[in-house]
């Protein structure tokens, strides 16, 4: 069903690409929009090593709800920062894509494990986490992306 990867010799292995996953803060989740053209967004996202489901949070309307309501399928890229080799100008990108399916967080003691996770990849202030969970905990929705393929690769700029 997915593609295989043409140039194997740049293919991360599936560690890797976790490791990116959990480390990264954020990338690019497209979905189907309206009329059918692929709408893509940047947010940040949670990476669960229990489940293997990618985690995501936002408001509970708007397009990209509406979009993931009517077609569940949805891509989601991140990459690193890059590196230059020594002596080179080019950069060298790690880049992750996971291919899945949405499904909706309807369980809150999930929603507030998984607020408090995602949050801790950008702050170590628990009190700061805790008042921010409470106060827009109510307005928030969750979502996982559930992983059908995962692929990773290594490009080069030159």
């Amino acid at each position: 069903m997915f593609r295989e990867m043409m140039r194997k010799k740049q293919e991360l292995p599936e560690a890797e690409c976790i490791d990116i996953l959990k480390t990264q803060l954020r990338g690019v989740l497209s979905v189907l929009g309206d009329d059918e053209y692929p709408y893509g967004m940047p947010i940040n996202h949670y990476y669960n090593e229990q489940d293997g489901k990618l985690y995501f949070h936002g408001g509970k309307s708007g397009h990209r709800i509406d979009a993931m309501k009517r077609h569940d399928k949805a891509s989601f890229c991140v990459y690193d920062e890059g590196f230059r080799r020594e002596g080179e100008w080019s950069l060298n990108i790690k880049s992750v894509i996971v291919f899945g399916r949405i499904e909706f967080v309807e369980d809150q003691q999930t929603v507030y494990q998984i607020s408090k996770e995602l949050s801790r990849k950008f702050t170590d202030d628990e009190e700061f986490i805790q008042q921010e969970i409470q106060r827009s905990g109510p307005r928030t929705l969750m979502f996982a992306l559930v992983p059908e393929h995962i692929t990773g690769k290594i490009v080069n700029e030159s």
